[in-house]
Protein backbone atom coordinates (compact mmCIF):
# COMPACT_ATOMS: atom_id res chain seq x y z
CA UNK A 1 0.00 0.00 0.00
CA UNK A 2 1.36 3.43 -1.04
CA UNK A 3 1.69 5.88 1.31
CA UNK A 4 1.59 9.91 0.97
CA UNK A 5 3.79 12.58 1.74
CA UNK A 6 3.71 15.88 1.82
CA UNK A 7 5.95 18.72 1.69
CA UNK A 8 5.92 22.60 1.45
CA UNK A 9 7.39 26.15 0.27
CA UNK A 10 7.23 29.53 0.90
CA UNK A 11 7.86 32.45 -1.80
CA UNK A 12 7.81 35.72 0.48
CA UNK A 13 7.74 38.98 -0.41
CA UNK A 14 6.38 38.75 -4.04
CA UNK A 15 5.78 42.55 -5.35
CA UNK A 16 2.49 42.14 -6.63
CA UNK A 17 -0.79 42.40 -4.86
CA UNK A 18 -2.23 39.35 -3.17
CA UNK A 19 -6.15 39.63 -4.62
CA UNK A 20 -3.97 39.89 -8.34
CA UNK A 21 -1.71 36.98 -7.09
CA UNK A 22 -4.99 34.90 -5.55
CA UNK A 23 -6.67 34.57 -9.51
CA UNK A 24 -3.50 32.72 -10.68
CA UNK A 25 -3.10 30.17 -7.51
CA UNK A 26 -6.81 29.35 -7.99
CA UNK A 27 -5.90 28.14 -11.83
CA UNK A 28 -3.85 25.28 -10.37
CA UNK A 29 -5.46 24.59 -7.25
CA UNK A 30 -6.21 21.05 -6.97
CA UNK A 31 -3.81 20.01 -10.04
CA UNK A 32 -0.69 17.64 -10.56
CA UNK A 33 2.18 19.24 -10.72
CA UNK A 34 3.03 18.47 -14.01
CA UNK A 35 -0.25 19.99 -15.38
CA UNK A 36 0.08 23.13 -13.20
CA UNK A 37 3.57 24.16 -14.69
CA UNK A 38 2.25 23.91 -18.44
CA UNK A 39 -0.72 26.02 -17.57
CA UNK A 40 1.39 28.50 -15.73
CA UNK A 41 4.02 28.74 -18.47
CA UNK A 42 1.19 30.21 -20.99
CA UNK A 43 -0.37 32.24 -17.80
CA UNK A 44 0.26 36.05 -19.21
CA UNK A 45 0.17 37.31 -15.76
CA UNK A 46 3.28 38.62 -13.71
CA UNK A 47 2.19 36.72 -10.71
CA UNK A 48 2.34 33.14 -13.22
CA UNK A 49 6.03 33.28 -12.80
CA UNK A 50 6.36 33.67 -8.86
CA UNK A 51 3.51 30.89 -8.23
CA UNK A 52 5.51 28.64 -10.88
CA UNK A 53 8.77 29.29 -8.77
CA UNK A 54 6.63 28.19 -5.71
CA UNK A 55 5.53 24.95 -6.71
CA UNK A 56 8.59 23.65 -8.24
CA UNK A 57 10.20 24.52 -5.17
CA UNK A 58 7.75 22.38 -3.25
CA UNK A 59 8.13 20.15 -5.66
CA UNK A 60 11.99 19.76 -5.12
CA UNK A 61 11.59 19.90 -1.60
CA UNK A 62 9.32 16.33 -1.80
CA UNK A 63 11.81 14.86 -4.28
CA UNK A 64 14.65 15.42 -2.48
CA UNK A 65 13.95 15.88 1.47
CA UNK A 66 11.63 12.53 1.64
CA UNK A 67 13.48 9.71 2.76
CA UNK A 68 11.47 7.52 0.62
CA UNK A 69 11.48 7.63 -3.22
CA UNK A 70 8.23 9.28 -4.65
CA UNK A 71 6.88 8.48 -8.02
CA UNK A 72 6.90 12.02 -9.79
CA UNK A 73 3.56 11.28 -11.99
CA UNK A 74 1.63 11.34 -8.47
CA UNK A 75 2.78 14.41 -7.41
CA UNK A 76 -0.32 16.78 -6.79
CA UNK A 77 -0.58 20.33 -4.90
CA UNK A 78 -2.75 19.90 -2.26
CA UNK A 79 -2.84 23.16 -0.58
CA UNK A 80 -2.07 26.73 -2.47
CA UNK A 81 -2.90 30.17 -0.98
CA UNK A 82 -1.96 33.55 -0.86
CA UNK A 83 -1.52 35.97 2.00
CA UNK A 84 -0.85 39.43 2.29
CA UNK A 85 3.03 40.41 2.80
CA UNK A 86 4.72 43.51 4.34
CA UNK A 87 3.69 46.94 3.64
CA UNK A 88 5.60 49.36 2.34
CA UNK A 89 4.48 52.98 3.12
CA UNK A 90 5.80 55.51 0.34
CA UNK A 91 4.48 59.05 -0.92
CA UNK A 92 3.93 60.91 -3.67
CA UNK A 93 3.87 64.62 -4.27
CA UNK A 94 1.25 66.58 -4.90
CA UNK A 95 0.13 70.19 -5.06
CA UNK A 96 1.04 73.03 -2.79
CA UNK A 97 3.94 71.07 -1.26
CA UNK A 98 2.02 68.16 -0.17
CA UNK A 99 2.41 64.30 0.35
CA UNK A 100 -0.04 61.82 -0.21
CA UNK A 101 0.65 58.38 1.24
CA UNK A 102 0.12 55.07 -0.84
CA UNK A 103 1.22 51.69 0.10
CA UNK A 104 3.74 49.05 -1.83
CA UNK A 105 1.62 45.66 -1.37
CA UNK A 106 3.34 42.61 -1.31
CA UNK A 107 2.39 38.86 -1.36
CA UNK A 108 3.45 35.48 0.48
CA UNK A 109 2.52 32.39 -1.46
CA UNK A 110 2.28 29.34 0.41
CA UNK A 111 2.50 25.54 -1.85
CA UNK A 112 2.08 21.68 -0.20
CA UNK A 113 2.35 19.14 -2.78
CA UNK A 114 1.36 15.46 -2.02
CA UNK A 115 3.16 12.65 -3.79
CA UNK A 116 2.73 8.41 -3.56
CA UNK A 117 5.70 6.47 -2.49
CA UNK A 118 6.82 4.36 -5.27
CA UNK A 119 5.80 0.74 -5.37
CA UNK A 120 8.89 -1.50 -4.83
CA UNK A 121 8.97 -3.74 -8.10
CA UNK A 122 11.04 -6.45 -6.16
CA UNK A 123 8.64 -7.60 -3.27
CA UNK A 124 6.22 -8.44 -6.10
CA UNK A 125 9.11 -10.98 -7.72
CA UNK A 126 9.90 -12.20 -4.41
CA UNK A 127 6.29 -13.22 -3.48
CA UNK A 128 5.86 -15.17 -6.48
CA UNK A 129 9.12 -17.32 -6.42
CA UNK A 130 7.72 -17.81 -3.08
CA UNK A 131 4.83 -19.42 -4.37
Amino acid sequence: MATTHFAHAYEKGIDIQPRKTNIVASLVRDRYVADAVVILENTPRKAATAVKKAIESANANLLNNSKVSIDPKTIRIARIFVTSGTRMRRYKPASRGRALPFEKISSNIFVEVAGEEKVKKTTEKVEKEKK
